[in-house]
């Protein structure tokens, strides 16, 4: 028979394992039976633009493996930059997901010093979906056969160097090309990556970095010429132009990308089942396939490597500006 203390010690004991099981920290809690409810990927752009299209394709997979439904929700406004600050302040449970950018996450850490939030620190990158190198073109009447001579020109015709761009993204990688040559150029402004184009076809504009989308369909329609594509590597859609470090400039190595991030706080536990899900989901074939079709590299990068790409892309980005002497409004 239990003594009155001894029911005393055993109420105890009951109290205190309540109260433990009920005062893990979230850090600490496992992911048994998540997700039990439907999951949100925030789109800080429009529907039917690329970073809309990544989400929907993975989004797709991701709730096939995770057995909930995957919503995207589309919030464009300031080059995505609202919703990653809506994400940051969202509760960190794993149910409220983005899909962010390069421009709007390091690139924008890099250039605009009021950041109201910063892509490793306020979030956990979890996987890259997709990265592509930018293509560089002039118009078709232009002599230059490749980059160096074109650097000539531009110094021989500076009245005439002048750029198109349309985000920070082009213009940083516009002016690091500038720095490693001597090139001279003077940016002018667009709405659009197509708009840039334009401006090269009708001639207003000696040179357009841009992404490959719009780039491709123009030049293999023979109404730009494409010298070089950013990066080691030449790019499958372009076989025949060499890369910028073929042509003796690998410090322009720039690549685009965009990617998922769950809020800082989210448990490890949650965090590292999300990743592997994305993992699995971008490298699956019908989902590879689909993104090698546009014209992309399909990630699925660990959220590490992820983590370590975004910082020295920031660094990378920040020396441009520095060197450059780059301010840009927010």
């Amino acid at each position: 028979m239990w003594t009155g203390f001894g029911r005393r010690v055993i109420g105890c004991l009951a109290l205190a394992a309540i109260f433990a099981a009920t005062s893990i920290p979230a850090s600490a809690q496992s992911d048994a039976g998540y997700p039990t409810r439907p999951i949100r990927m925030i789109v800080g752009f429009a529907a039917g633009g690329g970073n809309d299209i990544f989400a929907r394709l993975v989004g797709q997979k991701l709730s096939e493996l995770l057995g909930q439904p995957v919503v995207i929700e589309n919030r464009p406004a300031a080059g995505g930059r609202q919703s990653a600050e809506y994400v940051a302040n969202q509760p960190a449970d794993g149910y409220t997901l983005l899909v962010g950018a390069s421009g709007m996450m390091s690139v924008a850490a890099a250039v605009y010093p009021n950041l109201r939030y910063h892509p490793t620190k306020s979030f956990i990158p979890l996987s890259m979906i997709a990265s592509f190198p930018l293509i560089m073109s002039v118009p078709v009447s232009n002599p230059a056969k490749n980059v160096s001579e074109l650097v000539a020109w531009a110094k021989q015709h500076p009245d005439r160097a002048n750029y198109a761009t349309t985000s920070p993204a082009f213009t940083i990688t516009t002016e690091l090309l500038k720095l490693k040559t001597g090139m001279p150029g003077v940016a002018i402004p667009w709405k659009s990556s197509t708009e840039m184009l334009l401006c090269v076809i009708s001639e207003q504009c000696l040179v357009a970095i841009a992404d490959g989308p719009p780039s491709v369909p123009m030049a293999k329609a023979g109404k730009v010429h494409v010298l070089a594509v950013t990066g080691a590597e030449r790019s499958p859609e372009l076989p025949d132009v060499p890369s910028m470090a073929e042509q003796g400039y690998p410090e322009v190595n720039i690549h685009l990308w965009s990617g998922v991030f769950a809020p800082a706080a989210t448990p490890p536990a949650i965090a590292k089942k999300l990743e592997a899900a994305l993992q699995q989901a971008i490298l699956a074939p019908e989902v590879s396939d689909k993104l090698k079709a546009m014209a992309v590299t399909p990630g699925g990068t660990s959220s590490a490597e992820f983590r370590r790409m975004i910082d020295a892309d920031i660094k990378v980005y920040e020396g441009v500006v520095q060197a450059a002497h780059l301010t840009f409004e927010d």
